[in-house]
């Protein structure tokens, strides 16, 4: 019976073996609570879901006293205890490689070294997260066979996929990837692709059990390149509706319109935004009326610019970053919240791929969304049924002050089905490959027994 309880599985003797009441999870997850970074959102979701879908989860993860941003650490410690989760908790070498995220020396001399050995693994290809493989690989060496019976790494950072595999082998356990972001199609940047690590991720693809990915276009891009088929899996972000039930909203006391997150400059960026709020503001002629431009986040600079270039300097309200829980009280407490996957007109599949995770948390606290999309995007498409999103291309100035004008009068969106984004439907979706995989295995013996070949053969074979 599958659902936490027994596991019996029909083997090619046509024995029945009974595994585990509660198969053991081996979740390499770099990013993970009480990291305040969006990665960490998904990947805490992952382990409390799949932990209350009957997996005994064992989280790999860096100890929180390497990061420079965190939540309260013994609050999320004493959550994830509930939960049933446990940590293996590693160190992390070479930090000065990713000193904006990482505690380490970065002041007067050791900013200077920082920097310069920041450029020398820029140009060699250096992953900057590749201090934290040997220990998590230290962390990992008490484990046996009988501690695993699947492998989940979680990218990126895609070191996490390497150390998968290393794991697979010793252990003779299958192991699946999860696709945050892509890997060398990065959507945020145009950069040339380095062929050894082209070679490196068709290698970890063919090796591994499953894949689950952020986006349908995400998966085809994947499909396209390295002929994955039938191993790509659609598991998009979403939202904890625990979490949301439990967010008190902020009182603006006027119309407000939140943005809380990043920008990534051209592709991501608030001018088009902004230029429908000038044609808001000249439309409307009225002084009176209370709108205002709330922006969390890390990024007020890309905002002060852009907010002076189009004469909205006193519309606008920085409140810059701000812990997790001050965001979605924002956000459930706006009249509308902006999101922006790309401003660009024409796209390639990994910029219809993006679907910002904050869109989730917005849905998921009712909050109607203006969302800035190219045509055809896998974010408009998946999120129109919910009722709050709407979506307009960067250049539909007209469009945006059309829908504005229907929030400052109160006319906004109303929800409908949201629940096809909360982790309790999509969980329901990542057990069930997790779960398929586990069954290939068992009818496997060589991964079961710890056979694990070479370059990741040890993982089931699946038909395309």
């Amino acid at each position: 019976m599958i659902g936490g309880h027994s596991l019996e599985r029909t083997g090619l003797d046509g024995s029945t073996k009974q595994l585990t009441n509660r198969p053991k999870l081996l979740f390499l997850a770099y990013p993970f609570p009480p990291l305040q970074a969006v990665g960490a959102v998904r990947t805490g979701n992952m382990a409390r879901y799949l932990a209350r879908l009957g997996w005994d989860v064992t989280v790999v993860t860096p100890d929180p006293s390497m990061w420079r941003n965190v939540d309260d650490g013994v609050k999320v410690s004493m959550e994830l205890e509930r939960e049933g989760i446990k940590r293996i908790l590693t160190g992390h070498r070479w930090r000065c490689l990713s000193a904006q995220g990482l505690k380490c020396w970065n002041e007067n001399v050791g900013w200077v070294a920082g920097g310069i050995c920041r450029t020398i693994a820029r140009r060699l290809g250096v992953d900057r997260h590749v201090g934290w493989i040997k220990e998590a690989e230290r962390a990992c060496s008490n484990l046996s066979p009988m501690d695993v019976d699947m492998i989940l790494a979680s990218g990126s950072p895609f070191v996490a996929f390497r150390l998968a595999r290393s794991l697979s082998v010793r252990l003779g356990r299958p192991y699946v990837l999860d696709y945050r972001d892509p890997w060398t199609e990065y959507h945020l940047a145009d950069r040339p692709l380095r062929p050894a690590t082209v070679r490196e991720e068709e290698s970890l693809l063919q090796g591994c059990a499953a894949v689950t990915i952020a986006s349908p276009s995400w998966g085809a891009d994947l499909d396209r390149r390295y002929g994955v088929g039938a191993k790509v899996h659609v598991v998009t972000n979403g939202y904890d509706s625990g979490e949301m039930a439990g967010v008190k909203p902020y009182d603006f006391g006027h119309c407000a319109f939140v943005y809380a997150g990043s920008f990534y400059a051209p592709k991501i960026s608030i001018s088009c935004f902004l230029a429908a709020l000038k044609c808001l503001q000249e439309s409307l002629n009225k002084a009176s009326e209370k709108w205002y431009f709330h922006y969390y986040g890390m990024h007020e600079g890309h905002v002060r610019e852009q907010a002076a270039h189009y004469g909205l300097s006193d519309r606008i309200v920085l409140h810059g970053r701000v812990p997790r829980r001050e965001a979605l009280s924002a956000v459930k407490g706006a009249n509308l919240a902006v999101v922006i996957s790309s401003v660009y007109e024409r796209s390639l599949l990994k910029d219809t791929g993006i679907i910002p995770a904050k869109i989730f948390e917005a849905v998921g606290l009712g909050t109607p969304v203006l969302l800035i999309a190219p045509p055809g995007s896998d974010a408009t498409a998946l999120l129109v049924s919910t009722g709050l999103v709407k979506s307009f291309t960067g250049a539909d100035t007209q469009g945006m002050v059309s829908f504005l004008k229907d929030v400052v009068c109160g006319q906004a969106p109303r929800q409908r089905n949201i629940e096809i984004c909360s982790w309790t439907t999509l969980s329901k979706n990542l057990n069930a490959v997790l779960r398929g995989c586990l069954t290939s295995a068992t009818c496997h013996p060589h991964v079961r027994d710890g056979d694990g070949g070479r370059d990741g053969a040890n993982a089931p074979k699946q038909s395309h």
